[in-house]
């Protein structure tokens, strides 16, 4: 099994080209939790992830001869820009298989760093397949993603700069996708500190591991769907799972709006941009997943920061709706002169700013001489929701939330 010294080992190789990134006090979330916490911004590393880290201690582990027969890996975006990377470093051939879906910023950044791209399938497990024939086909050496020694310890040295950078650190927070992470950190903290806690979290509609520990062996979804691409694997890896159960001391799931809202409360309040992956640890935190103690020191880690803009877009929305700051509403009105002008009254004097409104006149489901109306409206949170809502209602409107 993965050991400490792996991973102290694996520091030496990847100095030169990961970043020891920043590890910073967030003011605002140690006063939203209680706790004492400090983020580990994995978001500046070198291309956008903790994944250069694994990347490139496998990398650097291979022989000349495999390095001059060229690497390939599957991806869902993170870990195809750090081996695309990692490899042009060294000077050898990258090939990544990447799922259709792939956001199109990590593709394009992908070939960017000089790796080919070839995207196969619907999800990671499906383009992993395709990996591995690319690989038997040409000679490469396959990279994993996480199930992986190399590559689990790879990652574990950001587990040791947070023990150097904190050493006060009493719980360390990390997403859970393959479990490559979160095995290489936990193996460095404990390592280090039995005392520390390692918690493990998952976004609900990817989540294998919760069900996996409970029945002492792996078990495999049918599917994933989440926000959260970069942890959407159907089951974590064989080695990963070994020492997540011997190391990780929970595990825990949040759902996609707790994501999203967690992506739009660091976005606004710590000035971050992180993808979905990189905001579930800190979505586990304000949910209350898992139990802290007031002042506890606690480090969730940003595992990532490359989100698609199109997205992002949608996250922010359903951050802002999550947390009573946008409101999607239709009701119903006479066809007449004035009926419009007599609802936006109301809305005015409630203080909701319109962001936009939509008239049909065509639905089957009102009076010839009537007209649906939906608005988006600007609210300032779940109490202005309601009085918002209160007012409508008692102004005569029927209205139904559409989001």
């Amino acid at each position: 099994m993965l050991t400490r010294e792996d991973v102290l080992a694996a520091r030496d190789r990847v100095t030169e080209t990961a970043r020891h990134t920043p590890l910073e006090r967030s003011y605002s979330l140690s006063a939203m939790t209680s706790a004492d916490v400090h983020l580990k911004y994995e978001t500046v590393q070198r291309t956008g992830s903790f994944k250069i880290r694994g990347a490139t201690n496998r990398i650097s582990t291979l022989t000349d001869d495999q390095q001059a027969a060229g690497v390939v890996t599957a991806s869902a975006g993170n870990h195809a820009q750090g081996v695309a990377l990692a490899a042009s470093r060294m000077g050898v051939d990258s090939t990544i298989v990447m799922p259709e879906r792939a956001p199109v910023a990590k593709v394009k950044a992908t070939r960017s760093y000089g790796g080919r791209v070839v995207l196969h399938g619907e999800d990671y497990d499906v383009a992993a397949e395709r990996a591995h024939e690319i690989a038997e086909q040409e000679g490469r050496t396959y990279v994993p993603a996480f199930d992986d020694e190399a590559v689990m310890a790879g990652q574990g040295t950001l587990g040791l700069e947070i023990a150097a950078d904190c050493p006060e650190v009493d719980t360390v927070v990390v997403a859970v996708g393959g479990g490559g992470l979160i095995s290489g950190v936990a193996t460095a903290l404990k390592g280090w500190n039995e005392d520390v806690r390692v918690i493990g979290v998952q976004a609900e509609g990817a989540a294998s591991l919760p069900q996996s520990l409970e029945r002492g062996e792996i078990v495999e979804r049918e599917g994933v769907e989440t926000i959260a691409d970069g942890i959407a694997t159907r089951k974590v890896g064989d080695q990963t799972f070994d020492v997540i159960r011997d190391r990780v001391d929970e595990v825990v799931t949040v759902p996609d709006s707790a994501i999203a809202v967690a992506v739009t409360t660091l976005l606004e309040r710590t000035k971050t941009l992180v993808e979905g992956a990189g905001a579930v640890p800190v979505a586990a935190l304000l949910e209350g997943a898992f139990e802290y103690e007031d002042g506890e020191t606690v480090v969730p880690v940003l595992s990532g920061g490359n989100i698609d803009l199109n997205v992002l877009t949608t996250v922010i929305m359903r951050g802002l709706i999550e947390t009573g700051r946008y409101l999607r509403i239709r009701t119903v009105l006479e066809d007449r002169p004035g009926a419009l002008e007599e609802l936006v009254e109301v809305i005015s004097r409630e203080r909701g700013n319109i962001y936009a409104i939509e008239h049909d006149r065509a639905s089957r489901d009102i009076a010839m001489d009537d007209t649906v109306v939906d608005l988006d409206i600007e609210t300032r949170g779940p109490e202005h929701v309601e009085s918002l809502l209160d007012a409508l209602r008692s102004s005569g409107y029927e209205v139904d939330v559409l989001v």
